[in-house]
């Protein structure tokens, strides 16, 4: 299966697991020439900006090891851009979701800074 594909069905378990928790879905893949944004979640007044992670095993390192420093300040630049294209002036948060598994069925969700 192409990584695109993966990427897609996680991010896709990711938005499930979401909407079942009480979050609307803002939009999927956002993109622009300068970034992108796999997940963007409202619950209640606080904007999630999410980065999704797959890994079918951990053996090569968890989703949240391949978050590095330089994909961080993208995410907050990212996120920037969003909100003020967007006109938001309210809260939001920064999340990575590591998804493992061959079926995506075990989700973690964790806020970034």
């Amino acid at each position: 299966m192409k990584t695109t594909t993966t990427g897609r069905q996680a991010e896709a378990a990711v938005a499930e697991y979401l909407v079942a928790n009480g979050y609307k879905i803002l939009a999927k893949n956002w993109r622009t020439r300068w970034c992108e944004i796999d997940l963007i979640v409202q619950k209640a007044k606080t904007i999630h900006f999410i980065e999704v992670k797959y890994r079918f095993s951990e053996s090569h390192g968890s989703g949240f090891e391949y978050i590095t420093p330089k994909k961080l300040r993208q995410l907050q630049f990212a996120a920037h851009f969003w909100a003020a294209q967007n006109d938001w002036e309210g809260d939001y948060r920064l999340v990575v979701a590591e998804v493992t598994g061959s079926g995506f069925e075990n989700i973690q969700i964790t806020e970034v800074e």
